[in-house]
């Protein structure tokens, strides 16, 4: 399981990686994927969209169960990983390569946790 450091995480396995002060990358952690099992829909919001912290901002479906993702930013959806709409397994491929959304004008964000924080809510999980 990957824990990379250069992202913050939500408790509820969502991951942000911030590009510079007002924008940020936003997608599932190794843990979610693994989770969820093999995903087979992605349901995004759309560019201009508004998503706020702590809230639902899109909804991923495997052949488990449909869940919600949570969004660690408040801001604005400047792109949508489009890729993903055709390709939903590229988030079990690489859930930290296979961003879902990118947030600009980020004015507030969730309870974020380090990699090293993340890591021990996992283990304290299992």
């Amino acid at each position: 399981m990957e824990f990379p450091k250069d992202v913050l995480y939500m408790k509820s396995h969502e991951w942000v990686k911030f590009l510079d002060d007002k924008t940020a990358l936003v997608g599932i952690s190794d843990h979610a994927q693994s989770e969820l099992g093999d995903l087979v829909f992605v349901n995004l919001p759309l560019p201009e969209d508004t998503v706020t912290a702590g809230e639902p901002f899109a909804d991923v479906e495997s052949v488990k169960a449909v869940s919600d993702v949570y969004c660690p930013v408040t801001g604005m959806v400047a792109e949508i990983n489009e890729a993903l709409l055709d390709k939903p397994e590229l988030l079990n491929q690489d859930p930290y390569g296979a961003w879902m959304i990118k947030v600009t004008q980020v004015t507030d964000h969730a309870d974020l946790l380090s990699a090293e924080e993340y890591e021990k809510l996992i283990a304290e999980e299992a």
